[in-house]
């Protein structure tokens, strides 16, 4: 038993570090760009944390699929969410181009 107390933290720390990390990678014009936002919705977070952090979206879709995902527009990015947790943020290409 007491090797199971010691493997589950090791277990918990090694799925931490593997978690990926949040980056947009837009093909434009065949090229790839990477948008790096100092601040953005990223996977995981909640919606509450989503509204307070960045306020109401200018639209909100409702949830389709199974599981449910559903998509909330802000002026110049998407935050797709499955259930009540961000899965991706996305950057519009008009957006992007005029950078």
């Amino acid at each position: 038993m007491s090797i199971l107390r010691g493997f589950l933290p090791c277990l918990l720390v090694l799925g931490l570090i593997t978690l990926p990390i949040s980056a947009d990678v837009l093909l434009i014009d065949g090229e790839p760009r990477v948008v790096e936002r100092a601040e953005q919705p990223t996977r995981g977070m909640h919606e509450r944390t989503v509204l307070t952090r960045f306020g109401e979206p200018g639209t909100r879709h409702d949830a389709v699929g199974e599981p449910p995902i559903s998509r909330w527009d802000y002026n110049d990015y998407s935050v797709f969410f499955e259930g009540p947790f961000v899965i991706h943020t996305v950057v519009r290409k008009e957006v992007s181009e005029s950078r």
